[in-house]
């Protein structure tokens, strides 16, 4: 058996067959480019089945009925950056702009973070929202493809680097610092991590929600799609906004060549016209 980081060889059949599953049921586009990242990010889960060659991989993903293991396959390969406050300008047009045509409803806002990642950016929108004067009450869901993220993310602890740079004040309203064990982190004080409901939800395979949403940030995971699969997710994020809506995507993303009827706001966000 080889030993995993000596001889542990990804064929280019392998890859495509990895690819075309990860393809299938993310929707997320591995090209020939991502070799190494994949070889980097599997070599846990096949030392963990003692499993020494990615064909024995591919077969033992194909002998698993339950779908677990696609489950962490997924995890492993999907990627989980961010940060607070990321792309702040959406938290600022959030506060000054959307909440303001809100408020006259007198209504908690519906939001629905669509890939929540490991939670910093549904605590940044349950942080602006609170801070505001009067504060704006929210119910929110936060979803991601990935359970390891999404089990951070409900957990809501992190490293003081990460969050050391927030204002003073955010930091004494919104975190509570670790002691013993836990020196060296912060977690997201319970008044704010019980108001996000966090979900495990696949953007190829929307669920019917029980309401549909005034806000929508799905920011950092189109990149990820081909226009085929970014049609078929702005359609499903289009469906679940309320009319006059706004939806966020990332500075980086775009909707051009997308069949919408969404309005053009503001720098990577956007407005669901009224019917």
């Amino acid at each position: 058996m080889p030993v995993l980081g000596e001889d542990l060889v990804l064929t280019d059949r392998e890859m495509q067959r990895i690819a075309a599953l990860v393809y299938e049921r993310s929707g997320i586009t591995l090209h020939d480019g991502k070799k190494p990242l994949v070889v980097a990010r599997l070599q846990k889960r096949l030392r963990a089945l003692s499993l020494g060659t990615f064909a024995e991989y591919l077969a033992y993903l194909e002998r698993d009925r339950s779908g677990d293991e696609l489950v962490l396959l997924l995890d492993s390969i999907a990627t989980n950056h961010t940060y607070f406050f990321r792309e702040e300008q959406h938290f600022t047009l959030l506060a000054e702009t959307v909440v303001p045509k809100f408020r006259r409803e007198r209504r908690p806002m519906d939001i629905w973070c669509a890939a929540s990642s490991t939670g910093e950016e549904p605590y940044t929108i349950g942080m602006t929202l609170s801070e505001l004067d009067p504060p704006m009450d929210f119910r929110m869901v936060a979803s991601d493809i990935s359970t390891k993220a999404l089990k951070a993310a409900s957990a809501g602890v992190y490293k003081l680097a990460s969050v050391e740079k927030l204002p003073t004040p955010v930091l004494r309203r919104y975190f509570e610092k670790g002691l013993g064990e836990s020196a060296g982190f912060a977690r997201v004080r319970r008044e704010l991590r019980s108001k996000i409901d966090f979900r495990h939800i696949n953007l190829l395979e929307v669920p019917t929600f029980d309401r549909k949403f005034d806000v929508i940030f799905c920011r950092n995971v189109m990149i990820y799609f081909d226009r085929a699969v970014q049609q078929r997710v702005v359609s499903a994020l289009e469906r679940n906004l309320r009319p006059g809506g706004y939806l966020f995507i990332s500075h980086s993303e775009s909707l051009n060549g997308i069949t919408h009827r969404l309005r053009w706001v503001a720098p990577a966000a956007y407005q669901l016209e009224a019917l």
